[in-house]
């Protein structure tokens, strides 16, 4: 490991707007953020730059990034103490593991900002929108809370759509192409670092938001995995 990364672990460990795989937290985030304000948060944050610009937009909402990698959570947490932003916080854990931080129904809304699409047909199960996933929002979201996609993959914008529709999810606002209209919000104007790469190539960027019932979705795996293979085998014609 670089020193530089070193010394963002060590400096990150330090940071009061920062939990490390902290316990006891369900019910309890009054206690971090001082105030009962609702929670917003931004699953695999990477730099946690929504976070940070929601949270400049917001004071009156919490906003949480949530990443493993202690050095890039480290640049986003840096970022909101010397910008005063008191109701911007960063976690470090698993994604996996988020319903075991927040009781029910104590997460307002959820942003997943350009996650890793997983473009592999065998690593599906780690998109952040499959339903594996879905199911654990599902535990913390309050009810009528939203999931929000942005990314500049086709694939899991298509696949996400898929499972909206496999599921019949509510959609408050589906944008093929985010920058093609006259205008755009102040909120899709926020840019994260992978953005900026246009790793994808696709010269979109597309997003979501949708709902999830509060009953626990059905399995229905085996008609997402149908879909899956179709488009594989497209690819390979």
């Amino acid at each position: 490991m670089g020193q530089k990364k070193l010394q963002r672990f060590a400096e990150v460990s330090t940071f009061s707007n920062v939990l490390q795989y902290p316990e006891n937290m369900p019910g309890n985030w009054n206690t971090f953020f001082h105030n009962n304000n609702p929670i917003t948060l931004e699953l695999a944050c990477g730099k946690g730059e929504y976070a940070v610009g929601l949270g400049r937009l917001y004071a009156q909402r919490n906003f949480l990034g949530v990443d493993l990698k202690g050095n890039r959570i480290w640049v986003g947490a840096k970022k909101a103490l010397q910008e005063n932003l008191t109701n911007v916080g960063f976690l470090r854990t698993q994604i996996d593991r988020i319903a075991t931080y927040f009781g029910p129904g104590e997460v307002s809304e959820i942003w997943l900002t350009f996650p890793d699409p997983q473009l592999r047909t065998s690593k599906a199960r780690k998109r952040l929108t499959h339903p594996k996933f879905l199911r654990l929002y599902q535990q913390i979201l309050r009810p009528g809370g939203y999931i929000h996609l942005k990314t500049d993959s086709p694939s899991l914008y298509r696949f996400t759509k898929w499972v909206i529709d496999l599921y019949d999810l509510p959609v408050i606002e589906d944008i093929e192409d985010v920058y093609a209209g006259e205008s755009v919000s102040e909120v899709l104007q926020i840019k994260t670092h992978y953005e900026g790469l246009d790793i994808a190539q696709s010269n979109k960027v597309h997003y979501l938001q949708f709902m999830l019932p509060a009953t626990p979705l059905p399995d229905k795996e085996s008609a997402l995995k149908i879909l899956l293979l179709e488009e594989e085998a497209d690819r390979r014609s």
